[in-house]
Formats: C-alpha cells, structure tokens, sequence
C-alpha cells in the first residue's frame, strides 16, 4: 500500500510538471518509478497516464488548437518513427545519445541566455522537426525536444504553444499506446496501476494548469529552456 501511495505521489508531481509547461511528465515520472516497479510496467503506465494529461489539455485548450500548425508535424513524425527504428538502432546509440543531451543542453543554455528572437518559419520546418521528433524518440526515447525548440522560435503565444504541443503528443501518445497493446506490454499489472494513479495524475495536471495560467509569455518560455536543460543532462549522465 505504501509503494501504491508514492507511486500515486509520482503520477501527481508528473501531471503538475505537464500541466504547467505542455511536456515533461516522463521527465519526472520515469527516473522515480523505476524505483518501485520495472521498467517494463513503467513505460506504459506513464504512457496511458501522459495521454490523460494531453487528452485534459488539449481539452482546457481546445480553442487554440490550430491543426495547421499540428498536422505538419504530426505528418513529419510518422517517417522519422520508422527511420529512427531503421537506422538508428543499428547505431551506437549510447554516443549519439550523449551527443543529443550536449547540443540539447548548448541550445537551451544559449537560449536561456540570450533569448532568440522569434522567426518566421517556411512550410517544411514543422515537418523537419516532427521528422526528428519521430526519430529521436524511436531511437531514444526522448523524442520531444525538436518539436518543443521549434515552437519556441515561432513566436506563437504560450495557449498557442502549449495547445500545439499537447495534441501533437496526445496523437503521437495514441500509436505508441496501441504499439504497447499489440506487443502485450500493456497488461493487466498495468491497468490495475493506472485505476488508482489516473486521479493523481488529473488533480496533478489541474494543479499545474492553474499554476501555469499565473505566469507570464516570457516566464513560460524560460521554463521551457529550463526543462530541456534538465533533459539535455539526463540524456548525458543516462548515455553510457
């Protein structure tokens, strides 16, 4: 009972983190899990309970979702799934996921320092990086942050950036749900998992998006850097 009760206490923490910045609920929720259940129950109980919080997002937000901003990426995603599955993992990916978290990290930092001026981005940037989206997560599990860079430089307001990113990853959530199913990954154990932290994890993102409703465009943004910060440096210490 008491591992139920801080496994509930995760999903909260993980669901507040989302609900707060569009992303990072695996950030959080992965790295604690693993210390009470196996990565193998872990991966798609926090899969299931991610699609809670971009299903309740993507609600909140449903006036601003704009799927001519969604679709581009959605569509570039699908190819770099089956491309990051082809070719990477025939890689060494330890050193390309090393490589990933320094540029991630070198980004970010300069980002945080120097703010980059908004871009206006041709047709082809959102499927580039939903293409690189779908690669690096295929291959590495962390496949958010080109997606999440590229919604930064657009100069779209937090409700727009944060609406885009939720329904994209509520879609993307969808295949890689289903791909659990069908491999026999989603058992039993998991949904059992899932009836009791699903109320943790929607009182958490509830929590997050009022949080997130006080802060301000520039704030948000800063926040955005920071997380992928912290991303960039569990892909480095998590690489070898």
């Amino acid at each position: 009972m008491t591992e139920l009760y801080w496994i509930g206490v995760i999903f909260f923490l993980a669901g507040f983190t989302q609900g707060v910045s569009g992303f990072g609920s695996a950030l959080v929720a992965m790295p604690l899990l693993l210390l009470f259940i196996d990565v193998k129950t872990a991966v798609p109980l926090c899969m299931l309970n991610g699609l809670v919080i971009t299903l309740f997002l993507s609600f909140q937000l449903r006036a601003q979702i704009d799927w001519k901003k969604i679709m581009p990426l959605f569509f570039g995603c699908l190819p770099g799934i089956v491309a990051g599955t082809l070719f990477l993992k025939g890689a060494n990916n330890d050193v390309m996921k090393f490589l990933l978290g320094i540029l991630l990290l070198g980004y970010a930092t300069y980002a945080l320092a120097f703010s980059p001026k908004a871009r206006k981005m041709g047709k082809g940037w959102p499927v580039l990086a939903g293409f690189f989206t779908g690669v690096i997560g295929s291959a590495f599990s962390a496949g958010g942050p080109p997606t999440i860079i590229y919604t930064t430089l657009t100069g779209w307001a937090k409700d727009e950036i944060k609406a885009t990113l939720s329904v994209f990853f509520f879609l993307t959530g969808i295949l890689m749900a289903v791909a659990h199913a069908l491999s026999g990954l989603t058992t039993i154990t998991v949904l059992n998992y899932l009836k009791v932290t699903v109320l943790f994890v929607a009182c958490g993102v509830l929590a997050g998006s009022i949080c997130y409703g006080r802060i301000s465009q520039k704030a948000y943004i800063r926040l955005i850097f920071s997380m992928l910060i912290i991303m960039g440096l569990m892909m480095v210490f998590t690489a070898f």
